[in-house]
Formats: C-alpha cells, sequence, structure tokens
C-alpha cells in the first residue's frame, strides 16, 4: 500500500511557474512508476508526465515538453512537476499517482493503482 499527499497547487497568473510535489508513504519498489494527471473542467483525467522510481526514467506528454518536467528524489521519497509557462488551459485538478505494473497503456488511469487527493491549479489569463 503506498499514500500520496499533494501539495504546491494554487491561482497564478499565466506566464508563471509552479512546482506541484507529491510525497509517498509505504513500500516503493524500484520497478514501480510515478505519474501526474490532470482532470480539467469537463474532461477526463488525462496523462500528464511519468517517472521511474529506480532509474529516473521519466517521460512527459508531447504536448507539454518544454513547459512541464517531472523529476524525484529518492531520499525525499518525493516527486515533482515543474510547470512553466502556465497558460489557462492548463487549469485542472491535478493527482499524483502510482503504477506498479502497466499491461496496456501507461497512459490510462486505470493502468495506476494509487492515487493522491490532488491539488487545484488555476492559472488566470
Amino acid at each position: 500500500q503506498v499514500q500520496l499527499v499533494e501539495s504546491g497547487g494554487g491561482l497564478v497568473q499565466a506566464g508563471d511557474s509552479l512546482r506541484l510535489s507529491c510525497e509517498a508513504s509505504g513500500q516503493m519498489s524500484p520497478s514501480y512508476h510515478l505519474g501526474w494527471f490532470r482532470r480539467a473542467p469537463g474532461k477526463e483525467r488525462g496523462f500528464v508526465a511519468a517517472i521511474n522510481w529506480g532509474s529516473d526514467s521519466a517521460y512527459v506528454v508531447n504536448s507539454l515538453q518544454g513547459r512541464f518536467a517531472i523529476s524525484r528524489d529518492k531520499g525525499q521519497n518525493t516527486v515533482y512537476l515543474q510547470m512553466n509557462a502556465l497558460i489557462p488551459e492548463d487549469t485542472a485538478h491535478y493527482y499524483c499517482a502510482v503504477g506498479r505494473k502497466f499491461y496496456n497503456n501507461y497512459r490510462d488511469p486505470n493502468e495506476w493503482d494509487y492515487w493522491g487527493q490532488g491539488t487545484q491549479v488555476t492559472v488566470s489569463s
């Protein structure tokens, strides 16, 4: 069992930066992935980025590359989502998740096992 607690969200203006944090507690395996998803108003939860807990191999969805970056600090049991040049379309509830094993598509939220409560990011124009 893994528990996740996100923090760092807030209300910002377009062009600003934010760094979201997700602290994991419980047994973490090097094979696990930590990921970030977001749900914008009226939309489904969508994949943002993921990082392998052991290898540090990371991936950010193409549409956000160049503005978003994911990283992790194993000593702090924390994964981060650095978000730069924010735009109003980034407004969403951001969730951290742990995936133990992927069977079909790691971008599918159903493939992920543990979730935090999320943190709200609102970008004003």
